[in-house]
């Protein structure tokens, strides 16, 4: 069980979360069945660790920097959701389209083209979702 302490921390995470991503996260990390009861301190410490201690470090890195290394790791990565979700954070965070698109062909050149088209296949879908 978590300390108050912790809960609050958590809280503050979960606030940055949804100002970064405009949504709230609290749906994509509710336990499902057959989780073991210390798969909420994972998502917790998860949480807090990227939105609680790494989003708000606006010293050297602004946000919308931060936001596009985001994206760039997460397509390197080729992990589809976390990638949806940083073009989301990026988009809101000032970026353009087209610097992201950017950031496919500069990605292509070092991940690869079957890499950098696979993620780009997720970033139209984002700009798709917000134009319409």
């Amino acid at each position: 069980m978590a300390t108050a302490e912790e809960q609050a921390a958590y809280r503050r995470a979960l606030d940055e979360a949804e100002q970064r991503l405009g949504f709230r996260l609290e749906t994509f990390l509710e336990a499902t069945p057959g989780e073991p009861d210390n798969a909420a301190d994972f998502k917790r410490i998860a949480t807090v660790h990227a939105f609680g201690d790494s989003w708000p470090r606006t010293q050297y890195l602004d946000t919308r920097t931060r936001a596009l290394i985001s994206v760039t790791i997460a397509a390197a990565l080729g992990v589809h959701e976390p990638l949806r979700g940083q073009i989301r954070i990026a988009l809101n965070s000032g970026a353009t389209p087209e610097e992201i698109v950017e950031l496919f062909i500069h990605l292509e050149a070092y991940a690869g083209a079957a890499r950098a088209f696979d993620g780009y296949t997720i970033a139209a879908e984002v700009f798709a979702e917000r134009a319409g």
